[in-house]
């Protein structure tokens, strides 16, 4: 069972501030980005910016990791400080098209410390939200947050700390004992109460059949393989192949 932990009401709202920095000066939002391309007749050192459009000293030069596009500190500065503006905690390469992104660490000194702050609470609470959930019982409805062993495959079978109740925290319905969460997700809306899943472990127990068209279940007690559902319908009761009403053979199953 997963480990659930209640959330409340005052949390994520003052959530650690991994990141500081000297502050270097208010910021500005960003100018109209092109496309980067390096200078070929500049100064020894210099390279362009596509952002301010003019050439710049090397000692200036901000690259992005890992697409290495290079930008002038000052534009990248703005650049940042306008999408934390903006509560964007992934921060992405001014390139256009580029997949590449700027990280708080090669930040450090480029933008104002309060920018570097508010970027570290936004990804924090980027985290906490990643892993937030519900109780989906509605005379509980208590906001929880999955522990870290929930990452990769997720949390199932969970238990909430507040009515100690089971419940499936990837479906976010009642636990659904024995049915997985891919054959549970398949099920109608009318096919995912108590009694209905439990319907379904008893078939699944007996190897009941259900019929392709009505979807009711049918239980073979003698005879052959060909079944006639009361909606009128003919199939296999082995693979629920669609069989002939005067040709009792599954051409499928060869029986």
């Amino acid at each position: 069972i997963g480990n659930l932990i209640l959330i409340g009401q005052d949390q994520g709202q003052e959530s650690k501030k991994p990141f500081s920095v000297a502050d270097h000066g208010e910021s500005s939002s960003p100018s109209p980005l092109t496309m980067t391309t390096t200078t070929g007749g500049g100064g020894a050192g210099e390279f362009y910016c596509s952002i301010c459009m003019e050439t710049v000293p090397g000692a200036l030069k901000f690259s992005v990791s890992p697409c290495l596009h290079a930008f002038c500190v000052c534009c990248i500065g703005q650049y940042v400080a306008a999408k934390i503006g903006e509560n964007t905690a992934d921060v992405r390469c001014p390139d256009p098209g580029c997949g590449g992104g700027v990280e708080p660490e090669s930040c450090r000194g480029v933008v104002p410390s309060e920018v570097l702050d508010r970027w570290g609470l936004l990804l924090c609470e980027a985290a906490i939200v990643a892993r937030r959930l519900h109780c989906p019982f509605r005379d509980c409805s208590e906001p929880l947050l999955a522990d870290a062993d929930g990452e990769g495959g997720g949390v199932a079978e969970a238990e909430c700390p507040s009515c100690h109740r089971l419940f499936c925290a990837r479906c976010m319905v009642p636990w659904h004992d024995g049915v997985g969460c891919e054959e549970f997700q398949e099920l109608g809306e009318d096919e995912r109460g108590r009694e209905d899943v439990m319907v379904r472990r008893l078939a699944g127990r007996e190897r009941w059949q259900r019929c392709p068209q009505c979807r009711m279940y049918v239980e073979k007690s003698e005879g052959c393989m060909f079944m006639k559902c009361r909606c009128g319908y003919c199939f296999c009761y082995a693979c629920a192949s669609p069989m002939s009403k005067e040709l009792h053979y599954c051409k499928r199953c060869k029986r």
